[in-house]
């Protein structure tokens, strides 16, 4: 192998495949990049075995093609400390290469290309749909704060894919809240479904950049592959059933509150302040126009409450939540005026856009209630 390449440029490139590079492995071969070498192009690939990203870049020049596993951490620690400038790659003997620059040079081991696991991909029979960049991206920032941590259900820790012939709904639960998100641009010729783990998810998030226009997704029934411009995700999905998350949404919640979102989670935190710090209670008491919120910790003698206007349609109600849930859906939704619509003290609330915002905001959100004193 014997490549030029812009370091700051070869820089990028790992550094946006190396969230794939597994602390420790048992496989060390896996702690290295994959370096590739054809017709003018560089490719690079970083893997975990469950997770694998690949990106391709072109070179200033290529005089001699050739494949070689790099170690990730010593190749990433020597860019980061050269300017900008071109950098010569090339292998010197059968396990060292030597990457020289303007003023110097430095020689690391390879390892042969062949020892780098081969990385399977999907099938034959994969589903294909597309996927706007940016309402992937908002899809998975909106819903994977509400995944869980549950080693009983793996089919809860990551984000579910339900796409359909009309638009498809991302959805996240960790049993005491749920959040959707639905968009209408991406639409399937078939029914079809899957779970994203929430690790690739946040790597997924993270590498789309705002250049992107849309994300092809390739899967079948134990992978997904996700590429956009020249890089390709390759992950494998969590196998099992999502619970039926449409059953549990509430359709006739009868009492109606209508307020300000960000007067309301303004309000949360403050009064949370003096919530007891393990169970971080919180009660609300609604009657017409008015919302008190209040919290205690009768153990160090703290209490908080807060009233605040609002307009409320309904029976007088006294239900208590999380704070910290309900804090990390408030500041997770962007509309402006919002609805929280209630049963009773015992079931669970459904939290909208208001009317006016609801064409544009894609999020709900449904959050369980907490037994009060």
């Amino acid at each position: 192998m014997n490549l030029t390449i812009s370091s700051t440029l070869l820089l990028k490139a790992l550094m946006d495949v190396s969230k794939a590079i597994p602390s420790k492995s048992p496989l060390p071969i896996l702690e290295n990049f994959l370096f590739v070498l054809k017709d003018g192009k560089l490719e690079i690939t970083a893997s975990d075995s469950e997770l694998t990203l690949r990106t391709a870049i072109e070179v200033d020049s290529a005089e001699e093609d050739g494949s070689v596993a790099v170690p990730a951490r010593h190749m990433t620690d020597l860019l980061k400390e050269l300017p900008d400038q071109p950098l010569r790659i090339k292998t010197v003997s059968d396990a060292s290469f030597e990457c020289s620059w303007a003023s110097g040079n430095s020689v690391l081991p390879y390892f042969p290309a062949d020892d780098y696991p081969e990385i399977k991909t999907t099938g034959d029979d994969a589903l294909k749909v597309t996927f706007p960049a940016e309402s992937l991206v908002d899809g998975i920032q909106s819903t994977i704060y509400a995944t869980a941590d549950d080693e009983i259900r793996p089919a809860m820790n990551g984000i579910f894919f339900d796409i359909d012939l009309t638009s498809t709904t991302l959805v996240a639960s960790d049993s005491h809240k749920l959040i959707c998100y639905t968009t209408q641009d991406v639409k399937a010729s078939e029914k079809a479904s899957f779970i994203l783990h929430k690790k690739p998810a946040a790597v997924l998030r993270s590498i789309i950049g705002k250049d992107v226009e849309n994300v092809e997704i390739a899967f079948d029934s134990s992978t997904a592959q996700f590429t956009f411009g020249s890089t390709t995700m390759v992950c494998r999905l969590v196998v099992g059933k999502y619970p039926k998350y449409r059953d549990v949404i509430p359709m006739n919640n009868s009492n109606v509150l209508q307020i300000d979102r960000q007067l309301l989670l303004n309000t949360v935190k403050r009064v949370a302040v003096c919530a007891n710090k393990a169970s971080n209670h919180i009660k609300f008491t609604l009657k017409e126009g008015q919302l008190e919120i209040s919290a205690q910790d009768l153990g160090f003698a703290l209490a908080a409450y807060e009233k605040i206007n609002c307009n409320y349609a309904g029976d007088e109600l006294t239900i208590g939540f999380k704070s910290t849930f309900l804090t990390e859906i408030l500041a997770n939704m962007s509309c402006t005026g919002m609805v929280i619509k209630f049963a009773d003290a015992r079931r669970a609330a459904l939290i909208l856009p208001a009317e006016e915002e609801a064409e544009t905001e894609k999020v709900c959100g449904i959050l369980m209630p907490i037994m009060i004193q």
